[in-house]
């Protein structure tokens, strides 16, 4: 146990930027869904993403094949064959992408309990976590396959080299199918419990959450710049204008000013 402990805090002192994440995410999530659903998403988050990266590394599924490099075995903390960290970072970029779709999918002056309930409940917000999770790894992936070129260190690899900047689709294709198990378990979960008085508080702690996933994207985004993949980080920011384009817009039709100035114009 105290060995476990130790690497555990080795880990915390090896990959502070996961936990700066982490914290983040805790402190968002429990904003929006209260601390009850909050360990209960983690918990999913982390299940599932550790059952998928266990069964991938040995056979192939949902990922594709690939193994990590145990070259910081004994400095930071690994269950099996896999990095706590890495399954660990499943869980706040499983919980952004869910906050980004239901912050894309809540409609105009949506604020009420049930209103957010229902959104985050919903099918479709379910569909587009699940592409938003798989699309952040589109930026992700790539950078972190490079990451003896920065901090994060070389972690792991492919038997062969993917078509997409070294990644194989089928590692995207793994990471709409992780989000969505997470998400539609989540879901019915969430259905199942009653409501905590933390919950229900309008939209600002879902648009905390959407700006989450910003952060995150940003942060790989200028990793990837850093490093000197401008083709790489310019295909990024290509993929996420329409998207960026539809959060912007959302937050300004959702903004006091965006209202005053609608009624302004309909009382003239």
């Amino acid at each position: 146990m105290g060995e476990v402990t130790g690497l555990f805090l080795s880990t915390v002192l090896l990959r502070p930027y996961v936990f700066l994440f982490l914290a983040l995410y805790v402190w968002a999530a429990a904003a929006a869904i209260g601390w009850r659903r909050t360990a209960l998403f983690t918990a999913i988050a982390w299940g599932v993403a550790f059952a998928a990266e266990y069964s991938s590394t040995r056979n192939g599924i949902p990922f594709g094949f690939y193994s990590y490099i145990p070259a910081t075995r004994g400095r930071e903390l690994w269950i099996s064959n896999v990095p706590f960290m890495d399954s660990l970072s499943f869980t706040f970029l499983a919980y952004v992408s869910f906050a980004l779709a239901q912050w894309l999918r809540l409609p105009v002056g949506a604020a009420g309990e049930r209103d957010v309930e229902a959104i985050r409940r919903s099918w479709p917000v379910l569909g587009l976590t699940a592409f938003l999770f798989m699309l952040i790894d589109v930026v992700i992936d790539p950078v972190a396959l490079r990451g003896d070129r920065w901090f994060l260190g070389e972690i792991y690899e492919y038997p062969t080299p993917g078509i997409y900047f070294g990644v194989p689709l089928t590692n995207f294709l793994g990471w709409g199918v992780v989000g969505f198990v997470i998400i539609a378990l989540f879901q019915g979960l969430d259905r199942a419990l009653p409501a905590e008085a933390t919950s229900g508080r309008g939209i600002r702690p879902i648009f905390l959450g959407a700006v989450l996933y910003y952060l995150i994207l940003v942060f790989n985004l200028c990793m990837t710049f850093a490093i000197g993949e401008y083709l790489l980080g310019t295909v990024g920011i290509l993929l996420y204008v329409p998207i960026t384009w539809s959060f912007i817009t959302r937050y300004w039709r959702m903004s006091p000013v965006h209202s005053f100035i609608s009624r302004g114009v309909m009382s003239s």
